[in-house]
């Protein structure tokens, strides 16, 4: 078990939480995990079979870190949507305050920049600060030091530190448990499975807690960046927001179980259980993805009429599943006249729907697919925990 301090914040001396290094002492039980363990790794394996065979691999990915942007920001009380923010980045319409749609996008850029560093760079707390400095960047974050690591108490719950929930170790103690945990990050002696170590990793990040904001945006990708970084996912697409957010009371009830009483393997227990479910459920939509497209482009082709145009269109709404007549101008390298004569096509076929009904700056959606998309991501009610 980890040992308290005191710790003088906001004017009171609170008892804060030093968690022990990783691996757990005692050893885990692994026995009871290896039936979730099995099916996790091969709903995992399944998944990264069928990414392989998409014919748009590139583009599955791009609209699934989105998904995880929102689910992952909703957790921490934004109210945009995948819809705000593909909206926004396709200079649509916006719903939702321009800051929750930052936020959102911020999260997107440090997902995207850490994927990518970690080709000529290893997963370690120089970059988790840098992917953190990306997330707060402008918006309601800028404040709370982007990409340093607190330099003073902080707690989680309650409305002081002295009725907290949970007080995180202190800056001395705390920069002695993120330098053990990124040495756990890279050991092998302890032959632990790759996703078992995952779940240690995440529970160890949100206990140490080493940013103002944004730790658990941090934690969960770096769930994902582990098991990229150890060749269990060649692509980046098990995202955990959508099972937290599901499941958060749960979620909030074991991460302090494990604090308190050392609880691990219960904990394991849900994570290994939420990566079989949410690796099954990416499955199912790219299968659903795949199939879509192919329908829609036999129903394009046997139109007979205006087919190449009208296929052009249908492949950018692949990537941008909201468009306008003068994006489509613009990307497509057809004229006016065209592209308005292939969105009457499709949606005549009811490929897309017209969504403003405005006469000028209309919006046109993929409907079907973003119905795919969507599955999850309506914000949380406000006022939850």
């Amino acid at each position: 078990m980890g040992y308290t301090v005191d710790s003088a914040v906001a004017g009171e001396v609170v008892r804060a939480f030093v968690p022990p290094a990783l691996p757990p002492e005692p050893p885990l039980n692994l026995l009871p995990l290896l039936g979730p363990l099995g099916a996790a790794e091969r709903a995992l394996g399944r998944l990264d079979g069928i990414t392989a065979l998409l014919p748009r691999q590139d583009l599955f990915l791009y609209m699934y870190v989105r998904k995880e942007a929102v689910l992952s920001s909703q957790i921490e009380g934004t109210q945009s949507t995948l819809d705000d923010l593909l909206r926004l980045e396709n200079e649509a319409v916006a719903g939702h305050p321009i800051d929750d749609i930052r936020e959102v996008s911020n999260y997107v850029d440090a997902m995207i920049y850490g994927l990518e560093r970690l080709d000529d760079f290893p997963l370690s707390l120089r970059l988790i600060r840098e992917m953190h400095a990306r997330l707060l960047q402008g918006g309601r974050g800028g404040t709370k030091n982007p990409g340093e690591f607190r330099r003073s108490q902080n707690w989680i719950g309650g409305t002081r530190p002295g009725n907290a929930l949970f007080v995180p170790p202190p800056p001395a103690e705390m920069m002695a448990s993120l330098h053990e945990l990124e040495r756990f990050m890279h050991e092998d002696r302890s032959s632990l499975p790759v996703l078992i170590k995952a779940g240690l990793i995440h529970v160890q990040f949100e206990t140490i807690h080493p940013f103002l904001d944004g730790n658990g945006r941090i934690g969960r990708l770096l769930v994902t960046l582990y098991l990229c970084v150890n060749g269990i996912l060649r692509k980046p697409l098990l995202y955990l927001s959508l099972y937290l957010k599901a499941h958060r009371a749960d979620y909030y009830r074991l991460l302090q179980e494990v604090r308190e009483q050392g609880a691990w393997e219960a904990w394991l227990e849900f994570f290994l259980a939420g990566v079989a479910e949410i690796a099954n459920q990416a499955f199912d939509a790219a299968t659903r993805i795949v199939d879509l497209f192919r329908q829609d482009r036999d129903r394009i082709a046997a139109a007979g009429e205006r087919v190449s145009s009208a296929l052009r269109v249908h492949d950018l709404l692949q990537q941008h599943p909201y468009v306008t007549a003068t994006f489509l101008v613009a990307e497509a390298g057809l004229s006016a006249p065209t592209v308005n004569a292939a969105l009457s096509d499709l949606e005549r076929m009811e490929i897309v729907g017209e969504i403003t009904g405005r006469r000028r700056g209309r919006v046109y959606a993929y409907r079907r697919y973003l119905a795919i998309l969507n599955e999850g991501t309506d914000p949380l009610p406000t006022g939850g925990p």
